[in-house]
């Protein structure tokens, strides 16, 4: 199993015989390497989308019409864009699980909030989700944007991931630390990859401060497109 960092949220995931694209913003996003951008989405089968915001849908649509490889998110969302933009898409819901290629996705709750920018202001696209992935003897929890919630403590007893995806730059999401208590008091996480930080001068830049919350932990700060097994 095979994960890459695109910056910010989104992931390159080779798992069983899924490529999976999560929360690909690549165009605009200022720590992506913009020649790299074929590399980047390259034999993706899928796109896993956690919530409408456009640092994390950014360059869904794109992907999906060049390759020609369904949409995976919130019902609502990826009905619309499949009857207005003509795009192939598996919409589900929280509690649903849907198999990609050998992988198994369910759908989880986060806290967050979930729109697009219209012609006449913000356009609700669904609510905000998190995702666990299992395949290959693992089980990766998603968190997507969100805050604590008390969620994670049936998702952690359910599902027990082994793997953390888990926001933490803060203002917007959980911080470093808040990511960290979180891990400990839900999850028995094995390793633990932060996201949604280092972006922008407002976010936290380093994960210093969840390295030393989670001692035992193997708390991963990958660099954007450079592969690495799980």
């Amino acid at each position: 199993m095979k994960l890459t960092w695109l910056g910010h949220s989104g992931f390159r995931l080779e798992i069983e015989d899924a490529v999976i694209l999560i929360d690909p913003w690549l165009s605009g996003n200022p720590v992506f390497p913009a020649d790299r951008r074929a590399e980047a989405i390259h034999g993706a089968t899928h796109v896993l989308l956690t919530h409408g915001h456009g640092d994390h849908s950014g360059d869904t649509l794109a992907i999906a019409k060049e390759l020609k490889i369904p949409v995976v998110g919130i019902f609502d969302l990826i009905s619309w864009w499949q009857e207005k933009e003509g795009i192939q898409g598996i919409g589900f819901n929280k509690g649903g699980t849907v198999a990609l290629n050998g992988a198994k996705v369910s759908m989880v709750p986060a806290s967050h909030s979930s729109s697009m920018g219209g012609p006449h202001g913000p356009v609700y696209t669904g609510t905000e989700s998190g995702y666990v992935i299992r395949g290959e003897g693992h089980a990766i929890y998603v968190s997507g944007d969100t805050s604590i919630i008390a969620d994670m403590g049936w998702i952690g007893d359910y599902y027990q991931p082994d793997i953390g995806i888990l926001c933490a730059g803060g203002h917007f999401t959980m911080d470093m630390e808040g990511a960290a208590w979180a891990a400990k008091k839900y999850f028995d996480f094995r390793t633990v990859i932060p996201c949604h930080y280092k972006t922008f001068p407002l976010l936290e830049q380093s994960a210093e401060a969840m390295k030393a919350a989670l001692p035992g932990v193997a708390v991963i700060e990958p660099d954007v497109m450079v592969p690495f097994d799980l």
